[in-house]
């Protein structure tokens, strides 16, 4: 259960801070997709402000996930509600985590759901290792150093067998308990430590969404990778074109939508990671794709980055047609690779030529599109 459902007023910035974007992809997305692809996860749902499901749908678009449920006026509410909107799928453990912490590990995950074979809950912490100093009441006057030695810094996922966390929150006290490790201590129950991570980071300032930004660059290497593709005429009235529908006398046959501009799109990023290519990824035999829209695609190959690691950097993309004009359309086209990629329109191309009459396209018979991909991924041996 991932818990999204705070304002982030301590982020600056037009967006709570679980939507704003570490790498091109929104921090919750990176968070979702650490827990989506754990294979000892079975169903992953997001607790969420009711005023924010546009930019949840827009964040977790593509994904395999439960229904999102609102939250409450604190964490705790929000963490209770979540809790019980499970009851009826009648799970034996549940992990709970912040959705502003997306650098999680597989390693942290399977060490909690390992605890909770000889405990009712576990949770990821780390020592403290600084000296701690406690003040007077209202001032900056230091009054003690406090012992660390049996001090730990809590961190999320934490763990716990479901039936206990959920009794535990509906006999709460309202407000009180910063975590849930706090709720099962005030109902009794035995919680674990198991290690956390330094990159286990919650981002909650603005300077901690720039770190992570500076960190994930720090360590990746530069890739560009090339996409192709064509799609010929068919009886039709309309084209998709880099996800904007124009008018024409033709539509395009394929399997999707037949969106050339997207499809090479996705098979640049496929190429900068060295991952095949669209084929590999959605099988024109398999039905679920038939009319499929290819933003779903193109989202997969900007995931796949993600999960490497690594971010998006740029995507050009050039159409080559004699009809139909895509000048009128370009704006359209480039808002919504934009809004597809996650990246800002400057980093968004799109271009269109002909081929002076020659060849198939010269002649009517269809459109193709190339497509160049810039991606930043941690360096490969």
């Amino acid at each position: 259960m991932i818990v999204a459902a705070g304002r982030g007023t301590r982020a600056a910035g037009p967006l709570p801070k679980q939507y704003r974007r570490v790498g091109g992809v929104p921090i919750l997305r990176r968070t979702l997709l650490a827990f989506r692809e754990h294979p000892r996860i079975d169903k992953v749902r997001a607790v969420i402000h009711r005023d924010d499901r546009a930019l949840y749908d827009d964040a977790a678009s593509g994904l395999d996930l439960l229904p999102p449920v609102d939250g409450g006026s604190t964490r705790q509410d929000s963490v209770r509600l979540g809790l019980e909107s499970l009851e009826s799928l009648g799970p034996s453990q549940v992990l709970i985590h912040d959705g502003a912490r997306p650098f999680v590990s597989a390693a942290i995950i399977d060490r909690v759901i390992e605890a909770l074979t000889g405990a009712s809950g576990a949770i990821a912490a780390l020592p403290v290792t600084d000296t701690i100093k406690r003040t007077g009441p209202g001032a900056s006057l230091i009054s003690a150093t406090v012992d660390r030695r049996d001090l730990w810094r809590a961190q999320t996922p934490q763990g716990f067998r479901y039936a206990d966390i959920l009794a535990a929150h509906r006999n709460a006290p309202a407000g009180e308990l910063t975590d849930d490790a706090a709720v099962a201590a005030h109902a009794k129950l035995d919680v674990v430590l198991v290690p956390g991570s330094e990159e286990n980071v919650k981002i909650t300032t603005d300077e901690d969404l720039q770190r992570a930004n500076r960190s994930i660059d720090a360590a990746l290497e530069l890739r560009v990778g090339q996409g192709f593709d064509v799609h010929r005429f068919a009886p039709g009235d309309a084209v998709q074109l880099c996800g904007v529908r124009i008018p024409h006398s033709h539509g395009l046959e394929g399997h999707s939508d037949a969106d050339v501009g997207l499809h090479a799109a996705t098979d640049a990023i496929l190429g900068a990671l060295v991952a095949g290519d669209i084929g590999h990824h959605f099988p024109p035999s398999d039905p679920r794709w038939r009319g499929a829209d290819s933003a779903l695609f193109l989202r997969h190959a900007v995931d796949l980055v993600a999960k490497a690691g690594g971010r998006l950097v740029h995507v050009d993309v050039t159409l080559i047609c004699e009809a139909p004009r895509v000048g009128p359309h370009r704006e359209a086209m480039v808002r919504r690779l934009s809004e597809i990629l996650g990246l800002p329109t400057g980093r968004c191309s799109v271009k269109a030529t002909t081929t002076e009459k020659l060849g198939f396209t010269g002649r009517g018979e269809g459109i193709a599109a190339q497509a160049i991909a810039t991606i930043r991924v941690p360096e490969m041996q």
